[in-house]
């Protein structure tokens, strides 16, 4: 897992190497070759699959938008607001916008620790504002609000696309086939924009080198190594790659490209930090919401009826009386229960008694 952070974390400096190439020509590059990939690795799992990923075409469909508009939105904002606000603010508004597209398309309730993240979200991301703003060529061009925008939108369809794949998941379909399906198809969508915006670059060897490298390592090795290791550690520990990839984008960003950020520029990435620390470690309380929301996991992955268990009858106990009211069985007799038993010895013992004095 540390691996894949490190390899995603490189993916904003490695655009940088070249240079004469837009950021629309990388992203459909890294994610446009890289997800026809995916898709040729998993045929054997789509073909398995393929009968319920028919039947959630519109699910395929939606999730393959939001991956063909991630990378064009990730690399513009990074063109316009620098490689380390674009990266983070990309990434940290990520698990915001998953919070509200599962609290207004799975009903799922929203607690205090998403509520906390997404306030420091928010003044972290008005902190990066502000600090750039405050460069006069910065705020002449706009350039700063315009990737921050970017940003955001790359970090929704980020959410959209992983929650397309969930519910392929829990649709029955394996894990292979719901990413090959998604990435493939988002990479089919990809390539016209590559043919357009890559076509005058195509003798670069700088544009070669690295929308070879974006595609084949951060991307393609980058997601087999997140499947891989899914199956392997728990899901708090492989959440925790994102604060790792924008821990490892900032660095980069100003150690190898030698960008500059204004302490409160830096005070604004801590906070987004922060918000991503208060999502990924459990609150003090939250522990009960979270075994509830896990619950509601494990019924979605299991379908209709699951976990839910046939009506039992309870044993019969000696304590209890049971005095039908009903009619009396085809006998003829209503059924006597203890105390009438008694007393009716008692008045059998009395009328013998009677016979005996008056013999």
């Amino acid at each position: 897992m540390l691996v894949t952070s490190v390899l995603w974390g490189t993916t904003g400096t490695a655009a940088t190497f070249a240079p004469d190439a837009g950021p629309l020509a990388i992203g459909a590059a890294a994610l446009g070759i890289g997800g026809l990939l995916q898709a040729l690795v998993a045929i054997p799992a789509l073909r398995a699959s393929r009968d319920v990923l028919r039947a959630n075409a519109a699910t395929v469909l939606i999730g393959a938008l939001g991956v063909a508009v991630y990378p064009l939105a990730f690399y513009a904002s990074m063109a316009a607001a620098g490689v380390a606000i674009g990266s983070v603010v990309s990434l940290a508004s990520a698990p915001l916008a998953s919070g509200l597209l599962e609290r207004f398309l799975d009903r799922r309730r929203l607690g205090r620790r998403w509520t906390i993240a997404a306030a420091l979200g928010i003044v972290g991301s008005g902190l990066l504002c502000i600090a750039k703003l405050r460069d006069p060529a910065e705020a002449a061009a706009g350039t700063t609000l315009l990737g921050i925008g970017l940003g955001l939108v790359a970090g929704i369809t980020y959410a959209g696309y992983s929650w397309c794949v969930r519910r392929l998941l829990a649709a029955g379909a394996g894990r292979a086939a719901a990413m090959g399906a998604v990435f493939g198809a988002g990479g089919a969508l990809l390539v016209p924009v590559l043919c357009i915006t890559a076509a005058p670059l195509v003798g670069s060897r700088d544009f070669l080198l690295v929308a070879g490298y974006m595609a084949l390592v951060p991307m393609f090795c980058g997601y087999l190594l997140f499947g891989f290791g899914l199956t392997r550690v728990p899901a708090s520990t492989a959440t925790t790659i994102t604060l790792t990839e924008p821990a490892v984008a900032t660095v980069l960003a100003v150690a190898v490209v030698g960008e500059r950020l204004a302490p409160v520029a830096w005070i604004g990435l801590a906070v987004i930090g922060l918000a991503l620390v208060v999502l990924v470690v459990p609150l003090p309380g939250s522990r009960a919401a979270t075994s509830a929301d896990e619950a509601v996991d494990r019924r979605i992955a299991d379908g209709p009826g699951a976990g839910s268990s046939p009506p039992t009858s309870s044993p019969p106990t000696h304590s209890t009386l049971t005095i039908p009211t009903g009619p009396a069985p085809p006998s003829g007799r209503a059924p006597v229960t203890p105390p009438e038993r008694t007393r009716g010895r008692e008045r059998r013992a009395r009328s013998s008694e009677r016979r005996a004095a008056d013999g």
